[in-house]
């Protein structure tokens, strides 16, 4: 029972990405485009904290009772997950101000616009 449910969390992590990939190509409005990239990254995210698990371990810090290091989740997942949680937030945030830079310039955020302004 276990295995499959590990399994159906991989497939709807794998379909969160290709969601987000969808929402990248298809839509033309720049903020939506954004929004399904952090879709994808979410997934990416939790894909990789879901590898980093395994069950009936403990934490990282050395206990008498626990000699093994079998015995112990690896913590470098999650320490690189949480940077990747900063780097996303940081794109997120840049991407924004330059979508509010593009707004101001063309007075939209729909991509077809946009390339009509551009070549004017």
């Amino acid at each position: 029972m276990m295995n499959l449910l590990s399994n159906l969390l991989y497939f709807l992590l794998a379909a969160f990405f290709v969601l987000g990939i969808y929402g990248i190509i298809v839509k033309e409005n720049l903020i939506k485009q954004l929004m399904a990239m952090n879709v994808m990254q979410v997934a990416v995210i939790a894909y990789f904290l879901t590898v980093g698990q395994k069950f009936g371990s403990t934490v990282p810090i050395f206990m008498a009772g626990l000699p093994h290091a079998q015995q112990y989740v690896n913590p470098l997942p999650h320490a690189l997950m949480l940077t990747a949680i900063v780097v996303s937030l940081s794109t997120a945030g840049v991407a924004l101000a330059l979508i509010s830079i593009i707004q101001r310039e063309y007075k939209s955020i729909e991509e077809p616009k946009i390339m009509r302004g551009m070549n004017q």
